[in-house]
Formats: structure tokens, C-alpha cells, sequence
């Protein structure tokens, strides 16, 4: 498929699955998806610092799980009963088989969790046992949205590395424009991430422009900053399109009625004057006006203080304040 109907597609496949995924939920408020829990495995061996010749893995046994069988390789010892399955890599150990057995299965529930969380983000059954490497680019564009932030920033990754095949810019766009799909904002998070390079994404400036836009929308009416995804387009803003683009409309959005949204362009601005020491009075000077018409108590203060950071040439800033609720969603 030419390049052009390929973005088209992923734009259509891409308001499908948010308007599903909206109905499903019964309202489209964002929820709050937590810190990233990064995933590693396998999990440490047992068997390893016991130093188990291959000859003692002379038995086997199975166990069930989601419906399926997995074959367990297994050495009785002096230290224990030890289990390995092949297939999922990783093993367990056990004063006897069923107690091996029963650890092995409990071991291997964070893998399970997360190939089942895979597929059902994509719309599959079972577990997705494959690498995201052989996914097609609308199912890298879904699993932004997974629960777990984890694949979700796995699938950013790997869509940082097909960058060159330039045909996710406008589904990108769309995911920072979403204000339906309740797992939205480590999506939105993952894209900002990505439009750090913004030119990679968005090949053309008409393209370029949208994105800008559809960033500047995101601070204007965001309504919590979940996964410090406002904050982010603030730090990418001013820190990666600085001067004729992120100074002008960070400056706009001091004047967003969402407390969030000001707050992120007011340390937005810090980071445009490192950039552009130029706009260092012009930016001081509208932070200073913003602290002196600031209704809110800790805006105002961040505001005022961080005109005076600027204005002093300071090389670090005052940190930004975290709002009552925040403090409680921690």
C-alpha cells in the first residue's frame, strides 16, 4: 500500500479502536495509569548458584495455566526439588514436585499477565507469545494504550525505530488529540517522547504545524496531568522547539484555564530560554505578569519565582509545585 494510504488506514484503525475502547468504559475519563514497573525477565535462576549438572534434570512434569500445558524439566537434589520450562525460560524450586510445581506456575504469572494484556490491546485471544518486531504498525500504534505502561513504552521504542519508514506522524497526532480512550495518557506520553525528534515523525511542515497545535490543545484544556504527560509537552515544547515555536506558544498558554497547563508552560519557558537566551526579558517579564494575576496560591509563587530564576541567569530553576491531589494520587 502507497505511503499515503497507510497513514490514512492507521488514522481510521486508530479512531475504531478509541471509540471502542470509550463505549466499553461507558465515559471517556482518563485513568490514572500508575509509575512504569519496568518488566525483565527471565527471573533470577534458583538452580544457579547450585551449579546442577545437565545430568541431574533427568525427570519431568507439566503444569497448567491459561488454558494451556507447559512441559517442566526437573531435578531432584539434595537442595530441593528444581523446575525449568523451556518455554517460558524461567524456573522455580520446591521442598518437593507439587511445592516446585506450584512456585514454577506463580513465577511465571507476570509473563503470563503481560502476553495476555498484549493481546487483548490488539484484539487477539490468548497470549501473544511472539516480538513486537513482527507487529504490524497499527497493533504498535494500540499498544501504546496497553494498561501496562511497560509495553506500552516498549511498543514506543519500537516505533522509534521504524521512524524511517515515515507513516505513523498523523496517528500520533490523532493519539496526543484523543480525549476518549481512558488509557490516553501514557499513550499521549509516549508520543510527546517520540516528537522530541518531531522532523523524524512529521516529514512535512503542514504536519509539523499539527502536531504543535494538537500539543498546545493538550496543555490548553488538560484536565489532570496523569503520567506527567502535560508537564512532558511543556519540557518538549520549550526544550525541543524552542524560540519562533515553543516560546510563543508556551507564552499563550500561561493564559489556559487548566492549572495543570500553566503550570507546565511555566517551566516550559525556563527550558526555551536555555535554548534561546534571547527571549530571556521577554519570557522573565511574562512570568512576572503571569505570578501578579495568578489566582492560584502555588502558581503564582512558581511563576514569580521562576521569573526571578530567569532573570538571574540561573542554571537550574525553582522546582514545580505538586497540586494537594496529585500528592494523594501518589
Amino acid at each position: 500500500m502507497p505511503e499515503a494510504g497507510l497513514k490514512s488506514r492507521l488514522v481510521e484503525e486508530l479512531a475504531a479502536f478509541i471509540e471502542a475502547a470509550s463505549l466499553t468504559a461507558g465515559n471517556s475519563t482518563a485513568i490514572n495509569p500508575g509509575h512504569r514497573q519496568a518488566f525483565h525477565w527471565p527471573p533470577p535462576s534458583p538452580s544457579y548458584r547450585y551449579h546442577l549438572p545437565k545430568s541431574a534434570w533427568s525427570s519431568s512434569a507439566c503444569f497448567s495455566a491459561h488454558g494451556e500445558e507447559f512441559f517442566v524439566e526437573v531435578a531432584e537434589t539434595k537442595y530441593g526439588v528444581f523446575g525449568r520450562s523451556p518455554s517460558t525460560w524461567h524456573e522455580a524450586r520446591g521442598k518437593d514436585v507439587a511445592e516446585m510445581l506450584k512456585n514454577l506456575k506463580a513465577a511465571a504469572e507476570p509473563l503470563f499477565r503481560r502476553q495476555v494484556l498484549i493481546a487483548t490491546t490488539i484484539g487477539k485471544s490468548g497470549r501473544f507469545t511472539g516480538s513486537l518486531s513482527q507487529l504490524e504498525p497499527i497493533d504498535l500504534i494500540k499498544l501504546l494504550y496497553c494498561p501496562d505502561r511497560d509495553v506500552a513504552n516498549d511498543a514506543h521504542i519500537e516505533i522509534e525505530t521504524h521512524a524511517s519508514w515515515h507513516i505513523f506522524g498523523p496517528a500520533l497526532i490523532e493519539i496526543i488529540r484523543d480525549r476518549k480512550h481512558p488509557n490516553r495518557r501514557s499513550a499521549q506520553w509516549c508520543v510527546l517522547d517520540l516528537f522530541e525528534d518531531l522532523d523524524s515523525f512529521c516529514d512535512t511542515p503542514e504536519m509539523r504545524e499539527e502536531a504543535v497545535r494538537a500539543i498546545r490543545d493538550l496543555i490548553w484544556d488538560a484536565e489532570d496531568d496523569y503520567a506527567r504527560t502535560v508537564f512532558k509537552a511543556g519540557v518538549v515544547l520549550g526544550g525541543h522547539m524552542p524560540a519562533e515555536i515553543g516560546g510563543p506558544v508556551l507564552l499563550e498558554c500561561l493564559n489556559t484555564p487548566s492549572k495543570v497547563g500553566r503550570r507546565s508552560a511555566i517551566h516550559g519557558l525556563f527550558h526555551v530560554v536555555e535554548w534561546e537566551p534571547s527571549m530571556k526579558d521577554t519570557i522573565s517579564q511574562a512570568l512576572a505578569e503571569c505570578g501578579a494575576r495568578e489566582s492560584h496560591p502555588q502558581l503564582c509563587d512558581f511563576a514569580l519565582q521562576m521569573a526571578r530564576d530567569i532573570a538571574a541567569g540561573n542554571y537550574d530553576h525553582v522546582q514545580e509545585p505538586m497540586f494537594p491531589e496529585e500528592l494523594v494520587q501518589r
